[in-house]
């Protein structure tokens, strides 16, 4: 039934219901009623997946939450072609004003700018962005 609707709610579903995040579930739960989550998906061009993952692994995760934004989880679609090229991601923010301030301030960060640009010198390593908030259910494990 999953299927029905595409990989990435499967996906989504699949993972919220095997128990909150691999037990993270203290530190992602609700701290309010105005949270928001952002599910984020990367399309890279081909052979460019690795650089991506690699600039997330080893610089974007931590400037997302220097500037407020609470990392989720991170997912590689188990199925070609999506396997080769696509990168999802969930995002927590106090409120959808507050994801419009951190995204603002994630984009001006000098050390951003610094690894986006040191992460391209070989070419871009992302050719879409797709980007949806969401908003928990009151039946929802996670708020």
């Amino acid at each position: 039934m999953l299927l029905k609707y595409g990989p990435t709610v499967g996906l989504v579903a699949v993972a919220f219901a095997l128990g909150l995040f691999a037990g993270r579930g203290a530190d992602v739960r609700a701290q309010g009623r105005t949270r928001v989550f952002e599910l984020r998906t990367y399309t890279a061009p081909e052979g460019q997946l690795g650089a991506l993952e690699s600039r997330f692994r080893d610089h974007t995760l931590r400037i997302f939450e220097k500037h407020g934004m609470t990392n989720v989880g991170y997912w590689i679609p188990a199925d070609s072609p999506r396997s080769e090229n696509t990168l999802i991601y969930i995002l927590a923010h106090e409120s959808r004003d507050a994801a419009k301030v951190s995204w603002a301030a994630f984009g001006q960060d000098p050390e951003w700018r610094t690894v986006a640009e040191e992460s391209q010198k070989d070419g871009r390593i992302v050719s879409s962005v797709e980007s949806v908030f969401m908003n928990a259910t009151d039946f929802s494990a996670i708020k």
